[in-house]
């Protein structure tokens, strides 16, 4: 199993996620492939100092991808939705500002 450190890889910060997170209070997460929700969950409330209130996962499949005679895939990824408890925010997310 992956450490603390290890499972959150990095948060996912697109339009879609921006939006998420504005409208319902939901953070994206790029997380270990092997990394279950409740070892996100812990993990997320070590890190940041917050209380997890839900965590929703999914496994998003690499694209292939073509560059002239070459063809290349994108690897696989787990990404990890996380809704927290009421009057809990993370600062230093990304979102604001």
């Amino acid at each position: 199993m992956p450490t603390i450190h290890q499972t959150i890889v990095r948060p996912h910060v697109t339009e879609k996620s921006s939006l998420a997170y504005q409208e319902r209070g939901e953070y994206h997460f790029e997380v270990h492939p092997d990394a279950n929700k409740a070892a996100i969950k812990q993990a997320v409330e070590q890190l940041f100092g917050v209380h997890v209130a839900g965590v929703w996962t999914s496994n998003q499949r690499g694209k292939t991808r073509r560059v002239g005679k070459t063809s290349g895939r994108r690897a696989n990824w787990k990404k990890a939705i996380v809704t927290l408890r009421e009057g809990d925010r993370i600062e230093s997310f990304g979102f604001e500002g």
